[in-house]
């Protein structure tokens, strides 16, 4: 398995002879230079949408367009791509699982919103998410922008995630010390992977005590474009 950081919340995940694209945001994102763009997109098989903000959603339609591949995610905002801008897409809702080529998915709660910008303001589209990655022997928990949640104790008890990409640069997510309570208190991670962060000045810029909290944990302050073998 690897697990690439394109910067931002945007990874591209090799599992199980698929590549799955999460939460793309390649225009605009200040982390990932305009020419590793091809190679972020190289054999990607699915794009995978945890909710509408510009931020991870921007570039999808356009990329499974480029791309000729699905979008899978939560069912409202998939019916409005469907309808507005003709994309083969993958709706379903929180706790249902879909198999993407061997790569069993399921989608569970989050904490945050879900909106895109229009000439009115925004428009909420569909609800937020995360999800379970399950693959080679491995699952991934995916966090998606949110807040600790109760919720994480029956994801755990129901998936026993053994890595977690969780949202911790603060402001719009959890922050380094949230992010580690809920990977201390809810489960047991051999390997964490922070996100969110490092992308803008009121964000946290490094995940030195989200480490710190974490003992026995695997923490990996990801690089842009360097592929994470697990």
């Amino acid at each position: 398995m690897q697990i690439t950081w394109l910067g931002h919340s945007s990874f591209r995940i090799a599992i199980a002879g698929q590549v799955l694209l999460i939460d793309p945001w390649l225009t605009g994102n200040p982390m990932l230079a305009s020419t590793a763009h091809d190679a972020a997109l190289e054999g990607v098989t699915h794009i995978l949408v945890t909710h509408a903000h510009f931020d991870h959603a921007g570039d999808a339609p356009a990329l499974a367009k480029r791309l000729g591949v699905p979008v899978a995610g939560q069912f409202d905002l998939m019916s409005w791509w469907e309808k507005s801008e003709g994309l083969d897409v993958i709706g379903f809702n929180k706790g249902g699982t879909i198999d993407l080529g061997g790569v069993k998915v399921t989608m569970v709660n989050a904490i945050h919103s879900s909106s895109i910008g229009t000439d009115e303001g925004p428009r909420a589209m569909g609800t937020e998410c995360g999800y379970m990655i399950a693959g080679e022997g491995h699952t991934i928990y995916l966090s998606g922008d949110t807040d600790v949640m109760a919720d994480m104790k029956v994801f755990n008890d129901l998936h026993a995630p053994d890595i977690g990409i969780l949202a911790a640069g603060g402001h719009f997510t959890m922050d380094m010390a949230r992010a580690a309570y809920a990977a201390r208190t809810f489960f047991d991670f051999k390997t964490v992977i922070p996100c969110h962060y490092r992308t803008f000045p009121v964000l946290a810029q490094s995940a030195e005590e989200l480490a710190g909290a974490l003992p026995g944990v695997d923490v990996i302050e990801p690089q842009v474009m360097q592929p994470i073998e697990i």
